[in-house]
């Protein structure tokens, strides 16, 4: 299982984390661009290794538990450096604190509903998002040392994609949220009809639920 080209690239995006904080002590602007050269790297294992598993019929469970795993990390990871480096300026630390309570939030409510054995896939905005996010950082981390952009410096810009990336962190944040707690209802207010068939269950012990919702899809 760690063997498998698409995991190993997943954990190496886990591995350049410390690297990455590394960076955050090296003199400008050699800390800058390397900072962002490692940002690259980990966003290049994000495509590939779901590239890979799908092109090599490698994907598996682990898989799937691990790649949201790893851009959480990285993400959580990077914005803490950056605020604690100033390079977050003023009122954007709101966005920052708004991601990463979001991340919070997926996280266990990922971690209840894996209990109770209910997926909760990565939809397209979401991805979107930490392609995003990942675009925002790599700004964020060359921040003065990088080039102007006309009127924006390139802390500007990082800036201006933290906000439009908070603003699909909550979008997303309350599509998961809602799952959740249709979940959540279901669990609280059983229907006797969907649990038993003829006078018995239909599932066996230890089976998950099923979920009409995904069923129909």
């Amino acid at each position: 299982m760690l063997t498998k080209l698409p995991n190993i690239l997943t954990l190496s995006r886990i591995g350049a984390i410390p690297l990455l904080i590394v960076t955050f002590y090296l003199r400008e602007p050699v800390g800058n661009w390397l900072g962002l050269a490692i940002l690259a790297f980990a966003g290049i294992t994000d495509f590939f290794d779901g590239y890979f598993a799908r092109a090599w019929q490698q994907q598996s469970f682990f898989g799937k538990f691990l790649d949201p795993i790893a851009d959480k990390l990285l993400v959580s990871a990077l914005l803490l450096m950056l605020v604690a480096f100033d390079r977050v300026p003023g009122i954007a630390v709101l966005p920052a604190v708004v991601i990463l309570c979001r991340e919070l939030l997926v996280s266990g409510l990922r971690e209840f509903l894996a209990e109770i054995r209910v997926g909760v896939p990565v939809s397209r905005l979401a991805q979107w998002k930490t392609t995003l996010q990942m675009l925002m950082l790599g700004f964020l981390l060359v921040g003065p040392a990088g080039p102007d952009f006309g009127p924006l410096s390139t802390t500007d810009i990082g800036v201006i994609g933290l906000w439009i990336a908070a603003i699909l962190t909550l979008i997303t944040g309350y599509d998961y949220l809602r799952a959740g707690i249709r979940h959540v209802e279901k669990l609280d207010n059983p229907d006797p009809a969907a649990e038993t068939y003829g006078g018995e269950a239909q599932t066996g012990e230890g089976e998950a639920p099923i979920d009409n919702d995904r069923a129909r899809q």
